[in-house]
């Protein structure tokens, strides 16, 4: 049974940072792609960052690209989201997917989800 458990999410000042973290299990060593979205509310679903198991390859979202980096301790089964620089339009539900997509910033494309981390940024 796959499982994607999100922490890290809270309530930050604008400018303040945040790290996500993603434990995957059930999932072995094959291969895959964690990605990272958020969805705020009334907006729809956006891919955030993403990262392949097996080499490291990322990719970012224009929004987040140089404020935000996503890693992986493949030793913990950990995907982690660094956000610094974080603004209040940062503010939405944060949740992992893992999967095999074609399109790694599409969510469509992803078959096991977290339950999401809330991040909230606000004076």
């Amino acid at each position: 049974q796959v499982q994607l458990v999100e922490s890290g999410g809270g309530l930050v000042q604008p400018g303040g940072s945040l790290r996500l973290s993603c434990v995957i299990s059930g999932l072995g060593s094959i291969s895959y792609e964690i990605g990272w979205f958020r969805q705020a509310p009334g907006k729809e679903r956006e891919g955030v960052a993403s990262i392949k198991s097996s080499d490291g390859f990322t990719h970012y979202a224009n929004s987040v690209k140089g404020r935000f980096t996503i890693s992986r301790d493949n030793a913990k089964n950990t995907v982690y989201l660094q956000m610094n620089s974080l603004k209040p339009e940062d503010t939405a539900v944060y949740s992992c997917a893992s999967g095999w997509p074609t399109l790694p910033l599409l969510g469509d494309e992803y078959d096991y989800w977290g339950q999401g981390t809330q991040v909230t940024v606000s004076s």
